[in-house]
């Protein structure tokens, strides 16, 4: 049911793209077969007013302050952090036993 509808939708609209290609085309035909019309006579450009002059710019920077007027900055108290506390070690891991698999031939049929 829904493949249909999506059928007939897509048909739809191709069939619209195709009438209105068809319409173009005949009306860009029609435009092209009118009679010259009359060329429209140049309007005299308008004049601008001058832009106001921008002043120019100082072409050299003013030095920069000396490191000796520069404020000094207080020290920072040093941040220290509590020591440790003790810890006992780690109690080691037990270890696994060794287990030796018995290998045996695979069963014969």
């Amino acid at each position: 049911m829904a493949t249909s509808i999506n059928c007939s939708v897509v048909f739809t609209i191709i069939a619209l793209s195709l009438f209105s290609s068809i319409s173009t085309s005949h009306a860009v035909r029609s435009l092209l077969q009118l009679p010259n019309m009359p060329t429209i006579p140049s309007l005299p450009q308008p004049t601008m007013p001058q832009l106001p002059n921008i002043p120019s710019l100082p072409t050299t920077l003013p030095p920069l302050p000396s490191v000796s007027s520069l404020p000094t900055l207080p020290s920072i108290p040093k941040m220290t952090l509590p020591p440790m506390p003790s810890m006992n070690p780690l109690p080691n891991m037990p270890s696994l036993p060794n287990m030796i698999l018995p290998l045996s031939p695979p069963p014969s049929n």
